[in-house]
């Protein structure tokens, strides 16, 4: 499998999951910043393998390319059932599924894409910054008691983990949602996280 990634981008969730599974997986790191088209480190132009220019791509053993990050930790997850990322089936499957669902609509696209675009108008951001309170507050009460979002760490966490990393850029201050910045800590000591956010801190800085 190939996963098309930019550093500390919502693809290093793939990456979580990867490592948890011990899955072989190439990385092939996209330059989001290339102009006029973002390439790949093995040169090819990335709009050629997605037109719209965004990562995650995962393209599978079988040579299919799969987009958008909740299909693609779907995928990984279920390539690699032994980790235990997702639930086979039934009631804690959907759960998992909609945290999936909440964490690309309600906090990635829903707020922390026009938080983090230079270009986005300051209502819009204004607008995020208020969304992201309740938001919050409403991970924080289910977080409360708990150690993962779900029976144990997957792939939904790999996924929010990632989200949350980016408040540090903002300077998001966690403080009042005294659960959630806990889990964030408690998460980034995992050795999967640890080691994906090593590395692709790493890459990010190189590149800066």
């Amino acid at each position: 499998m190939d996963l098309y990634f930019s550093p500390l981008a919502c693809s290093m969730a793939t990456r979580i999951a990867a490592y948890e599974a011990g899955a072989a997986i190439n990385f092939l790191k996209v330059d989001t910043k290339a102009s006029p088209k973002r390439v790949v480190d093995d040169g090819a132009v990335f709009t050629h393998i997605n037109p719209m220019g965004q990562v995650p791509v995962l393209r599978t053993d079988d040579g299919e390319l799969l987009f958008e990050n909740p299909v693609i930790l779907r995928y990984v997850a279920d390539r690699f059932p032994h980790a235990h990322l997702i639930p086979a089936d039934g009631p804690g499957r959907r759960r998992v599924e909609s945290w999936l669902a909440f964490i690309a609509s309600e906090l990635h696209a829903g707020a922390f894409i026009a938080l983090l675009r230079p270009t986005a108008p300051e209502g819009a951001k204004a607008f995020a910054r208020e969304s992201l309170n309740e938001r919050f507050a409403f991970l924080d009460a289910h977080l409360t008691g708990r150690e993962f979002l779900h029976d144990g760490f997957g792939v939904a966490d790999a996924y929010l983990f990632v989200i949350l990393n980016w408040s540090r850029a903002l300077r998001l201050d966690l403080s009042a949602w005294p659960a959630l910045s806990a889990y964030r800590e408690r998460l980034q000591s995992r050795p999967s996280v640890a080691r994906a956010l090593s590395e692709e801190f790493a890459l990010y800085k190189a590149a800066a």
